[in-house]
């Protein structure tokens, strides 16, 4: 198999679906399986949805056009506030979207008429996360615009945390956001059909046993994709984290004493740099770098220690006997690491049990198909 590569275990990530789809279903939450880390891989879409998420979401409208030209029919929700110059391809391919500006509202509203459609519009509230969102005193003003305007339906509200602030949402903030939906349907005489709690930060909150109020939806992809904690770094019981391998191929291998000598990158003493004083040990460089993943976001295998990266090389040391030249290193990666590999253009995805295996335990679940909204 070619390198570098990502190399996907399908069965990992419909296990960890069905576990968090099932913990959280018992809480009356649904889940939409985000797949912005994956580039929108087609494979991994539908293994969330084996796994039982209710649809889709994601934040590149390419994405969404490669699932949509993959055969996926589910409903795909764009979660990033679309651009007002797509609004008309963004009603073509997703029934609903996040939003926070009339202005966009007002564009997909034209789109969706022109194209005899009604578009979902999920307005975002700012929580304290501090990126996208309407303050709280402006929402029913910019909601009641919504429900006036045809050709697009107030489908619900949500919010976002620990993306931008990273600080975790706790139970008061979703309680505001309950007596918020609350407040909204109230006003404007419209039922909410999603309140959408936030993204795979909100686990620990949605599994505390702490009342989920009118909260029955949760957006998430690190959960399910890594099987960790976002916040904590921890590992979510009962679920995989080692999904995903990014497997790299050594070029060179070799023993070098490195003086703590200065190098000039160019003529600016502000950039020079410090080669580091590794002593004596192996250099082990890989064809992989900066421009494939994000290197910080890496697992060193045991035993090894990153020395460095450019954009086209990794350079680690290691102790221990020095891999051959051809040979594979392996890694786990990070979220951000993730990303950043799925989407690389050099770096290939191969996937392990592509074909879900029959469960007769699930097949006989009678709460296997049911949605809890």
């Amino acid at each position: 198999m070619s390198c570098p590569r990502v190399e996907v275990d399908l069965r990992k990530i419909r296990h960890n679906t069905r576990t968090i789809v099932g913990r959280l279903n018992a809480r009356g939450i649904c889940v939409n399986g985000v797949t912005k880390a994956v580039a929108g891989h087609p494979a991994i879409a539908r293994a969330m949805l084996d796994g039982g998420v209710t649809g889709l979401a994601e934040a590149r409208l390419r994405n969404a056009q490669r699932l949509r030209k993959a055969g996926i029919t589910c409903p795909i929700t764009l979660i990033r506030t679309p651009m007002l110059s797509q609004a008309g391809e963004v009603v073509k391919i997703c029934e609903a979207s996040y939003n926070t500006e009339i202005t966009v509202i007002a564009g997909l509203a034209a789109a969706a008429i022109q194209q005899s459609k009604v578009h979902g519009v999920i307005l975002m509230v700012e929580m304290g996360d501090l990126r996208e969102g309407i303050m709280p005193q402006d929402l029913y003003h910019i909601a009641q615009q919504v429900v006036d305007l045809p050709g697009v339906a107030l489908e619900g509200i949500g919010a976002n945390f620990a993306c931008l602030s990273n600080f975790a949402p706790d139970a008061a903030k979703m309680q505001s956001l309950s007596t918020l939906a609350n407040d909204i349907e109230g006003q404007c005489g419209r039922f909410l059909q999603t309140v959408s709690g936030g993204n795979s930060a909100n686990l620990p909150w949605a599994l505390a046993g702490h009342a989920t109020g009118r909260i029955n939806q949760l957006r998430l992809g690190e959960a399910i994709l890594l099987g960790v904690d976002p916040v904590s770094g921890s590992q979510i019981d009962g679920m995989y984290r080692d999904a995903f391998t990014l497997v790299a191929e050594v070029i060179e291998t070799n023993t070098k004493l490195v003086c703590p000598t200065e190098i000039f990158a160019d003529l600016d003493l502000s950039k020079r740099r410090i080669a580091p004083n590794s002593g004596h040990g192996t250099r082990v460089i890989l064809a992989i770098g900066q421009q494939d993943t994000d290197i910080s976001g890496l697992s060193l295998p045991p035993g090894s220690t990153l020395i460095g990266a450019t954009s086209d090389h990794l350079v680690i040391g290691i102790r221990r006997a020095a891999p051959l030249v051809g040979s594979d290193m392996r890694f786990q990666m990070n979220y951000g690491a993730l990303m950043r590999a799925t989407a690389a253009p050099d770096v290939q995805t191969y996937l392990r049990n592509d074909r879900p295996a029959p469960n007769p335990r699930h097949a006989r679940d009678p709460n296997k198909h049911l949605t809890l909204v």
